[in-house]
Order: structure tokens, then sequence, then C-alpha cells
């Protein structure tokens, strides 16, 4: 397994694969850790899920260099991901006892009732590139934590950043065998899922590989997870601040340099305003920074991989053949590495790859409706139900526009982010489940219904089932 720089399309390193042998020591060793693990204190496994975070903080500089050197996310924004992941590890360290105490129900009298909150055992977590440290941690602090073990089959174009995880956990002082990676490509993980000793799967991935893992693992009857693509609307209303619309806009659609599922994809803006934004955002775009992802005021590095920037392009071409108009970009750029410069689509028919499409790059549509009940219903006109952004001064409007947009979650006068205070997840083919806060912690555990009731007494309730 070759890691690659995309900035420069060189190498960087050569890892050995886990073959069969490798995975089957892999699970027995995880499978042996279980009942220790979940046996273990809460308070210990919260002490040290706070030293993970504090090694996250102290290696920061080392995991943002390799984070930018193998997937090419400029460096400021590869800090910033360590650091969200380090407060995804204080968070839980800090609530995650209280998230997972037993809750008291109101039964019968001389009885007691309650639910207890049991981990399941040992869960896979398929995971991408794009954010390669944050999605592991916001599924490892919440779920180790409660108890699981973990393992880890991550993107095969950071293995590194997959080692470095596992490297994390080790030297915090976790268990043999409580969280482990595997080196292999995605054609091993059916036989993992399928394997007696695994019990529940979580994906953050791709529309086809979430459909792949959901197939699979409810053939198996296995709980899973899944955080899929986006295709986020951002709806500006006439009474929006469209300077500062047009700003965020061009920071929402660029994060990661466009690789991202929660990054805004469609602009929807009123007809009152689209002039202005489409010319402010276009400017906005055409100003931010390309160059190299080590560099601290790179704005945009390259795309990840050398196919991923052909299929963007190819999305780009067949939109503007489709009677888009392009307004900037557009054009691979002559450099070495994957560039891809950022990219303004306006007006683009709906049944072209912008309009219909997860656009995975750097590349905006912009799209021109009369008024916000034309915005909500060509927001709504998706298979995908992610995120939504609205913009508007007035916050009665915005809070009802959004409970009416499609999606897991809403930010009014807000770019789409995830937060470890709030659930996260999507509808419709974006998948289904949800991470992070309480409700994340809760969805690889076993609630379990308890009914103590007092020797000799008769509850009153007939026994019907």
């Amino acid at each position: 397994m070759d890691s690659h720089n995309p900035a420069t399309g060189e190498r960087l390193e050569t890892y050995d694969d886990h073959d069969e042998s490798d995975i089957e020591g892999i699970l027995a060793s995880a499978d042996d850790a279980f009942e220790p693990w979940a046996d273990t204190p809460i308070t210990e496994r919260q002490q040290l899920l706070e030293r993970a975070g504090e090694l996250v903080r102290e290696r920061e500089d080392e995991y943002a260099e390799l984070i930018s050197e193998e997937m090419g996310k400029p460096i400021a924004e590869s800090r910033a991901e360590l650091e969200k992941c380090a407060w995804v590890c204080d968070f839980y360290a800090e609530r995650a006892d209280e998230f997972l105490a037993d809750e008291a129900l109101g039964s019968e009298p001389h009885s007691r009732t309650f639910v207890s909150y049991e981990p399941l055992g040992a869960v896979l977590a398929v995971m991408p590139w794009n954010f390669p440290f944050w999605q592991v941690f916001r599924f490892a602090a919440p779920h180790l934590t409660a108890g699981n073990v973990g393992l880890l089959k991550h993107a095969s174009n950071v293995p590194g950043c997959a080692l470095a995880i596992e490297e994390i956990f080790e030297d915090a002082g976790y268990p043999e065998g409580v969280f482990s990676t595997l080196l292999a490509g995605s054609d091993a993980i059916e036989d993992v899922i399928a394997d007696d000793r695994l019990d529940a799967v979580t994906l953050t991935g791709s529309e086809g590989a979430g459909r792949a893992v959901a197939e699979q693992a409810g053939g198996e009857l296995k709980k899973h997870v899944l955080e899929l693509g986006g295709s986020d609307p951002f709806v500006v209303c006439a009474d929006a601040d469209i300077e500062a619309a047009a700003e965020t806009a061009a920071t929402a659609r660029t994060i990661n340099s466009g690789q991202s599922c929660i990054a805004a994809k469609r602009f929807i803006v009123v007809d009152e305003v689209y002039d202005e934004f489409l010319d402010r955002f276009v400017s906005e775009m055409e100003s931010l920074e390309i160059g190299d992802p080590l560099e601290s005021d790179t704005d945009i590095g390259p795309q990840a991989r050398e196919d991923l920037m052909d299929d963007l392009h190819e999305q780009v071409e067949a939109s503007v053949e489709a009677g888009a108009s392009l307004e900037c970009g557009g054009e691979r750029l002559d450099r070495e590495g994957y560039y891809y410069p950022p990219t303004v689509l306006s007006e683009p028919p709906r049944d072209s790859p912008a309009a219909d499409e997860e656009v995975f790059g750097p590349a905006a549509a912009v799209f021109r409706v009369e008024d916000e009940d034309e915005a909500i219903e060509l927001a709504n006109d998706t298979r995908y139900g992610l995120g939504g952004s609205v913009w508007t001064e007035d916050l009665d409007r915005g809070e009802r526009l959004a409970r009416e947009v499609e999606a897991g979650c809403v930010f009014v006068n807000e770019l789409v982010k995830s937060d470890p205070r709030l659930p996260f997840g999507g509808v419709k083919a974006s998948g289904h489940g949800r991470e992070l806060a309480e409700a994340g912690i809760h969805e690889f555990v076993n609630r379990k219904t308890v009914w103590v009731q007092s020797a000799g007494a008769d509850d009153g309730v007939p026994d019907t089932e």
C-alpha cells in the first residue's frame, strides 16, 4: 500500500498490507479485549481518552504535516482538524459517564425500571481520506469510551494517518486490541463484516460505498451507521447580508479544497439579490490562494488523487455543455500535482452534474430563483439530505425555512459544520444514524430495559406478551 503526495504526485512511503492471517489476529485480539474493556470503570476509560486528546495536541505539528502530505489539506486546516479531534476527546472525557448513566423510567408501584446503556462489542469503522483524523476520532472517542472496541479500515491513500491514530491510542495507554488499524483494501471488508466477532459497522464515504455496506451489514443483522454524500443547499434570501453571505459561501464551498460532504455545493439565490451575490461570490472565489499545502497562506491545495481531479473536471465540462455558464475557473492548472482552481457555474440545468450529483471539489453551482418558496423547492430537489444553510436578516424567517429544508442539520447565517456537542448525520441518500453528542454515543450500545419488581408484589398489569 503506497501513499502519495498529491501536491507533487510523488510516492511518500510503502506500507505492508495486512493479509488474511494478520486480519484474523487483529479480530482475535479485539475479541479478547472486549470483555475486560467493557468491565473497566467508565471513569478509567474517560481518563485514557483525555490522555489521547493531550497527545493529539502535543503532536499537532507532526500530524498536521502528515495529513497535508498524504491528502493535500492546507496546513492551517490540518491543524484545525487536529484541534477538533482533541476537543471531541475532551467532550466525551467530561460527559460520557453522564450520557451512559442509567435512565430511570416510571412504571408500577413496588418496582424500579430503568434503561442501561451497555456496549455492543467490536465496531468496524470504514473511514474516508478527506478528514483523515477527525472522521476517526468522532467515531472512536464516544464508542471506545462506551466500552466497545474499534477496528479501523481507513482509506488506502492515508495509511500513515491510520497508523498514527493507532499509535495515539496505544501511547495513551489503551489495552491491546481495543483499537486496531486494518491496512487492507475494500475487498477484505466483506469478510470482516461477516465475521461473528464483529458486532456493528459505521461508514463515512460515498453513496455507493454506503449502499454496499448497508446491504451486507443488514444481511448479517448488524447495526450500522452511514454518513454519506451531500449536495448541500446554501439559500440566500432577499434580505440577507450579501457581503457576509458571499464571503462565507466561498469558505463553505472550498473547505478542504472543496472535498467535504458538508461543503455548500448549490447556491440558491433569490432574484432580487442574485446579480450582487454572484459578482461578490466570484470575486471571493478568484481571490483564494492556490498553492503548496504546507505553506500557511495557502487556501486551496491539490485534490487528493488524480482520478478525483479528473472526475471533477468531467462534471464541470458536462455541466457547461448542458447549458451552465462558466463564471471562473473550469480548467486544469498547468502545474505539478492535482490542482483544480475555484470554479463557479451559474444557472446549470437541473439535470446537469452540477445540479444533480455530488461535486467533490472547489466547483460551485449558483441558481437564480424567484422567491423563497422556489428556493426551498429547489433546495429539496435532491436525493441528498446532509446539511443546509439559510441566509436572512429575519431570524424568524430563517428558523421557519430551516425547518422546511430536508436535511440532517441546517444553519442560519452560518456555514454547515459538525460540533461534538450536537448530533450530526443525514437523511435520504445522505445516510442514517447520528454521530456526536449524546445521540452519537448511544448508536452502538444496547439500550437495555431493566424492570426490578419487589418480591411477592402484584404489578396489576396482565402478562399479554
